[in-house]
């Protein structure tokens, strides 16, 4: 068993971490502050590859693996973890197109997605149908021309941002197998936004409800089968936990690393509070969560890579154990910093906030816990 990356793997990750620390860590804060990501970032990310991680190479994407695709979102996260899920949003929605969409569709909208000139985000959450994602209302009625979309979407990273939406709505009766998914360009008529959140992290990520009313697009929109959509979104969730999962890794090695440095400079009693035994051992603890956490991810993204039978279990699992390790990490870093950590000029704050979030989304980690539970009833 080899737990060396490649070489390539290294380039990859250095690429990525060299990118974050200059094009993204030293305006993290501002963008917060604006409440928005400025949109000629992403053409500079595009440039990198990054549009279309897990794109066959086939149709222009970079076609790497999921393993690949952690070390870019863990170093990202080391300058923001907001940008670094956003990201990964829209490699989820590549990845859908490039999988299930047709080759007039693909050949539309494909190259502008690659070079991120075209944003995507994922509409699935709506207000009252959360864990419960199969029981959206969100409805697409058929027309001469195609469909006709009512609903509401909740909680949409780029919400009024992005410039388009791969959306799931009902195209049939109640239930998984009645869910379609549907490519809705910004400027539709019957398309619109609600006001953004006022979140407590992810500040810099605007979100908003996206909202369909009468929205009329084109047949040559769906995305792969009627009745498939539901499934189409599934798949791309193992992937999606992992990304996340990397998202709380990256951000809890900054903020260990930044605490590291803070200790060594901090002068209490006569000596550097590094050199007390006690907060050693908070260091040690974190430490070691992190590594444990590390080789989890990488092992789940090697089932998903390789098509294990229990890779959705152990995905699962990865997202529960590295983003409580990851929040649990950058709150231990808040509280070895003292009053400082409180404060925005230190950055652990931001981190707090922004990795908060991630124990909710992609299925919440009591979620995680029934996958799991059920995988191990299954197989008894």
């Amino acid at each position: 068993m080899d737990f060396a990356l490649t070489p390539e793997q290294t380039s990859i990750f250095d690429m990525a971490y060299a990118f974050g620390q200059d094009a993204i860590a030293p305006h993290a804060r501002q963008w917060e502050q604006d409440g928005t990501i400025p949109k000629k970032l992403w053409p500079e990310v595009g440039a990198l590859g990054f549009g279309g991680l897990y794109v066959s190479e086939d149709a222009g994407g970079a076609g790497l693996s999921r393993l690949d695709g952690t070390l870019i979102f863990e170093a990202l996260s080391m300058a923001c973890p907001a940008v670094s899920a956003f990201l990964s949003i829209h490699n989820m929605c590549a990845k859908m197109l490039d999988s299930f969409a047709d080759a007039p569709l693909k050949d539309r909208v494909m190259p502008g997605v690659l070079s991120l000139d075209t944003f995507l985000s994922y509409c699935l959450t709506e207000p009252g149908s959360g864990s419960d994602a199969a029981a959206l209302k969100t409805r697409a009625t058929r027309t001469n021309e195609g469909y006709s979309l009512t609903g509401t979407k909740a909680f949409i990273s780029g919400g009024g941002y992005s410039d388009a939406y791969v959306a799931m709505v009902r195209t049939g009766d109640a239930g998984a197998g009645g869910v379609s998914a549907v490519y809705v360009e910004d400027g539709t008529a019957g398309l619109s936004f609600g006001a953004l959140e006022d979140k407590m992290g992810w500040r810099s990520q605007p979100t908003a409800q996206v909202q369909f009313d009468n929205c009329n697009i084109p047949s040559t929109n769906l995305i792969g089968e009627e009745g498939k959509g539901f499934k189409y979104a599934m798949m791309g969730l193992d992937g999606g936990r992992l990304n996340i999962a990397a998202c709380s890794l990256g951000a809890a090695q900054a903020a260990l690393t930044a605490t590291l440095a803070y200790m060594g400079e901090r002068q209490a009693f006569g000596k550097s509070i590094d050199q007390f035994q006690g907060l050693q051992f908070r260091l040690a603890d974190m430490e070691i969560d992190l590594n444990a956490a590390r080789v989890f991810l990488r092992q789940a993204a090697w089932k998903l890579d390789t098509g294990a039978p229990d890779a959705t279990k152990h995905c699962a699992m990865a997202k529960k154990f590295v983003t409580d390790a990851g929040s649990r990490i950058v709150d231990q870093c808040l509280q070895l910093h003292g009053g400082y950590g409180y404060l925005a000029d230190y950055g652990i704050e931001k981190l707090v906030r922004d990795l908060r979030v991630h124990q909710i989304l992609e299925g919440t980690n009591e979620v995680m816990r029934v996958i799991v539970a059920r995988d191990m009833l299954k197989n008894r």
